[in-house]
């Protein structure tokens, strides 16, 4: 297992504080604020901990009400709304500060036969014919802020490469559409619900930035500004986050400041076994504001 991979899954194991509720660190990427992927994996992480084994999340819901700050720990509590006969409910609290910075709802749910059908993978090159999102970005080292260098240009726990490279220092105009493969750096535990955990943690990568592509505007722009405001993510069947999946992503729509990006999560061989969804705020700053 890599360093910082391991550094991930420290994060998301949580210190338990008292019942029902849990501290976790935080971790600085260079972005703005604390990154929206953390909160929504230890969000997971602190409501699975309060369900039995038998149920799994299913589906989550989260509205981000605050940036977080990467500096202090995060305190998570959880409701337990309810334990039905085959699904149980979770409220979930993010607090920095005495203050809520995101809240979420979690469902969880036994296995069950039913009716099955799934939407088609698309045909895209392997992994393995891709360079990583990390080395496209070392050959315009220079172009990237001094002082967030050091953070951008250095190992992360999820591998991700492209299927199409969008230059973010200068973008065209393209379809709000991409693709992009991702997986763990290295080994996880068994553990099914620690990789559920992982894949939410990495879902909040790359997806907002898919409204900007009909612009020619991407976040290494001064003048873009953006934040998530929420994000939903469903999860339809076991999946291994060390294993290669494929993050199929659009926008359908934007308008008012605001963007809506959606995206589809299938193994390498062709099962779906994961969608999400999220709105962001993003916003054109003018004059000396973008400097």
């Amino acid at each position: 297992m890599s360093r910082v991979l391991d550094e991930l899954l420290e994060l998301l194991k949580l210190e338990v504080i008292e019942e029902n509720l849990f501290r976790g660190r935080s971790q600085d990427l260079g972005f703005r604020q604390l990154f929206g992927g953390q909160v929504l994996g230890q969000a997971l992480s602190a409501a699975s901990q309060t369900v039995e084994p038998a149920r799994h999340v299913h589906s989550l819901h989260g509205y981000f009400l605050r940036p977080g700050d990467a500096s202090l720990p995060v305190v998570y509590t959880v409701d337990r709304v309810r334990d039905g006969g085959s699904i149980s409910t979770r409220r979930i609290v993010a607090i920095q500060k005495g203050q809520p910075i995101f809240t979420m709802m979690a469902s969880f749910h036994g296995d069950e036969v039913g009716y099955a059908h799934q939407a088609p993978m698309p045909d895209v090159p392997p992994p393995e014919s891709l360079p990583t999102d990390l080395e496209l970005l070392l050959r315009q080292a220079d172009r990237i802020p001094a002082r967030l260098r050091e953070k951008i240009l250095c190992d992360k726990p999820i591998e991700m490469r492209p299927v199409a490279y969008m230059d973010p220092f200068n973008p065209v105009p393209d379809e709000p559409r991409k693709a992009v493969w991702i997986r763990a750096d290295g080994e996880l535990p068994e553990d099914p619900q620690v990789h559920k955990y992982v894949l939410a943690y990495a879902s909040d990568f790359n997806l907002i930035s898919t409204v900007l592509l009909p612009h020619a505007a991407s976040f290494f722009q001064p003048q873009v500004i953006g934040a998530s405001l929420d994000h939903a993510l469903w999860f339809h069947g076991d999946l291994k986050v060390n294993d290669w999946l494929l993050y199929v992503m659009d926008s359908p729509w934007a308008g008012n400041a605001r963007g809506l990006a959606r995206g589809s999560v299938y193994t390498r061989d062709g099962r779906l076994v994961a969608s999400v969804a999220q709105e962001g705020l993003l916003r054109i700053l003018k004059g000396d504001k973008a400097k």
